[in-house]
């Protein structure tokens, strides 16, 4: 940053050192660090995102793939992680329209790092399943 130049509202620092402070973004709602982490941890991105891993996919394929998502919220998602450069969208020029969706190379490295989340929820997921039983005995008493 150059001597006299303010920092913008949504600047904030690195989170690259090990020593970062968390809260220097969590708590600042004008902070793209924030906004970006909002918009790929909902869950309907973090599906579309799996599912375009190897593929690249029509709207009604996600959409069939997708339990629960609206017609709506698909294509809204699909607008964002496009905007943020996480997939691409391919219009064919033929009759009826045929649209399809894909990762872009920015888009596959975050897959890499969803696929490492799921992999550490199935690793632990009977130690989590242990810990809401012991937490739910403590919380309501045992279940008769």
């Amino acid at each position: 940053m150059e001597d006299g130049t303010l920092r913008s509202l949504s600047y904030c620092e690195s989170t690259v050192d090990d020593d970062y402070d968390v809260r220097q973004w969590d708590t600042r709602e004008d902070c793209e660090v924030r906004q970006i982490l909002d918009r790929i941890a909902d869950k309907w991105s973090l599906l579309v995102i799996a599912l375009l891993d190897c593929q690249s996919l029509r709207f009604t394929q996600l959409r069939r793939e997708i339990d629960g998502v609206s017609q709506r919220m698909l294509s809204v998602t699909l607008r964002h992680l496009e905007r943020d450069g996480l997939l691409s969208r391919t219009v064919h020029p033929v009759v009826p329209p045929r649209v399809d969706y894909a990762l872009t190379p920015l888009g596959r490295t975050l897959h890499q790092t969803i696929k490492a989340l799921v992999t550490w929820t199935e690793e632990h997921q009977a130690e989590i399943a242990t810990a809401r039983a012991e937490y739910d005995t403590r919380a309501h008493g045992p279940t008769q």
